[in-house]
């Protein structure tokens, strides 16, 4: 885990994360789980594609409902080939894991994937669905 000022990013070391709030306010489980929530009054976002779990935390303060890549405040990337994906307390779990993996992250123009890069990963899923 990252140190620093929480309000650049990180999330609170570990005895300030066991008083942050840990809410998720919708979590779809399986292969592809997905779902969202808040810790210690930032927003949270997580995916799981393939065999690794993202998640990303929002800096507070962001005006917009739909955050956009410059919110991105940590990014934590964890496997899940031990996880039980159809169970939503393990995915719990690893979200709460995640939290606390979470790096810090500078948005720069131009991070985002490009067409050619994001056709090439769903026809990734589509062949790893076969």
């Amino acid at each position: 885990m990252s140190t620093g000022d929480p309000a650049a990013g990180h999330p609170p070391d570990d005895d300030a994360a066991a008083d942050s709030s840990f809410v998720i306010e919708d979590i779809s489980s399986g292969p592809s789980a997905h779902g969202f929530g808040s810790y210690g009054g930032r927003d949270f976002a997580f995916q799981v594609r393939r065999t690794v779990l993202r998640l990303e935390l929002y800096r507070a303060g962001r005006k917009a409902p739909v955050p956009g890549p410059e919110d991105v405040a940590a990014v934590a990337e964890l496997p899940v080939t031990d996880v039980d994906l159809d169970d939503a307390r393990s995915v719990t779990a690893l979200v709460r894991d995640a939290l606390a993996e979470a790096e810090r992250t500078e948005y720069t123009a131009g991070q985002h994937p490009t067409v050619v890069r994001t056709l090439l990963g769903k026809l990734g899923s589509v062949i790893d669905g076969i």
